[in-house]
């Protein structure tokens, strides 16, 4: 049996770049995902490349990952449609216009390269918008998108040139640790590597439990939405001051509709499910900002998971209490700082010294031991 430098489970957009940089570093990798890569949150998101919706803490992170998008094409070898094409957060009453006050101040200052903008302005910048509902708004000329539903392949391309062993449909079952290896069970077969990464976006929790190790990750059922093509209508990201809406223009004419309305489902379980009631009030608030789009047809909408800790800060690092195992995940906002985030991960684990901090995945039980 082969045995690899490193085995990385779960094939989404953290995992996928943490085994790339491994493989572009050296080392021998396997890279192991239950379904197909980028199948989970990684393909199903809005694509979205904002640094407006982006905590303050990780703007650091953000301004990085974004900027290792703008080369994808050319570091992956495919096309993955990333566009700058600017975006605007709109603020439709006084409350959202204080707390997009509030909030922008704090991205602005940490580089966001946003500014504010009045309701005439924004018209300007995109007059297909209902500028008369408008009570403020914030621009941003770098705000950019990708279509996320070719990251999987754009990822496992690249892998493959790198030499990785790619294995898609192998649901881990099993992990165990001997004469300092792990041995992963997955689809029937089994992997052995020298050390192991653990990428499993909201399925982390039981990933973490095979090796021994409880974490408070919890998860939201994202979903999104996507019009027939349509003429054009608008170039830049929409937003909303609260989160309740994410809006795109490809270049086929189709809408993008999301923004963080919930669904239904259990990780476990298997997919999500759209909850037909938010998805009616996600398009309610489309229409709302969009007048354009009343007479346009849904044609698909769809749902996805996303992972999350208590204090909403990613887990990257190494497991405390079992030598050569690291976690990656938990990233809000993982689709745009997706790609740095792995690449700090990888260089911890090549023994560089990563560019910026990473993010103690141990805080939690170290907490609860200090209590």
């Amino acid at each position: 049996m082969t045995a690899f430098d490193a085995a990385v489970l779960g094939g989404g957009i953290m995992g996928s770049a943490t085994a790339l940089n491994l493989a572009w570093g050296g080392m021998r990798v396997a890279v192991i995902e239950k379904r197909a890569l980028g199948s989970g949150a990684s393909g199903v998101n809005a694509g979205t490349l904002s640094l407006q919706i982006k905590r303050v803490a990780l703007m650091p992170y953000a301004i990085r990952g974004k900027e290792l998008w703008a080369t994808t094409a050319k570091r992956l070898g495919v096309d993955v449609h990333y566009r700058v094409v600017g975006g605007m957060t709109l603020a439709f009453t006084e409350a959202e216009a204080e707390a997009l006050r509030t909030r922008m101040a704090e991205r602005i200052a940490a580089g966001a390269g946003a500014e504010m903008i009045t309701a005439a302005r924004a018209g300007e910048i995109e007059p297909a918008l209902a500028g008369e509902r408008i009570v403020l708004a914030s621009y941003s000329p770098l705000d950019a998108y990708a279509n996320s539903s070719v990251t999987g392949l754009a990822y496992r391309r690249a892998l493959v040139a790198a030499g990785a062993e790619v294995r898609e449909g192998a649901p881990v079952t099993a992990i165990d640790r001997a004469e300092g290896a792990f041995t992963i069970t997955a689809g029937g077969e089994r992997v052995v590597a020298r050390r192991l990464v653990l990428a499993g976006g909201a399925w982390l929790k039981g990933l973490l439990r095979m090796v021994g190790i409880e974490m408070p990750i919890h998860y939201r059922v994202n979903q999104v939405a996507v019009t027939e093509r349509t003429r054009p209508l608008f170039k830049a990201v929409i937003m909303h001051a609260l989160g309740f809406l994410t809006l795109k223009q490809s270049d086929n004419g189709t809408v993008l509709i999301g923004g963080g309305w919930q669904g239904f489902g259990d990780p476990e379980a298997g997919g999500g499910e759209v909850d037909a009631e938010n998805l009616v009030g996600n398009l309610r608030l489309a229409r709302y900002a969009m007048p354009a789009l009343a007479g346009s047809r849904i044609v698909r909408s769809w749902a996805g998971y996303e992972a999350h800790v208590p204090d909403f800060m990613p887990l990257i690092g190494p497991l405390a209490g079992v030598d050569d195992a690291y976690v990656i995940g938990c990233v809000r906002g993982g689709y745009t700082q997706g790609p740095y985030m792995g690449q700090l991960l990888a260089e911890l684990i090549l023994g560089r010294e990563p560019e910026m901090p990473l993010f103690n995945p141990n805080r939690f039980n170290e907490a609860r031991a200090a209590a």
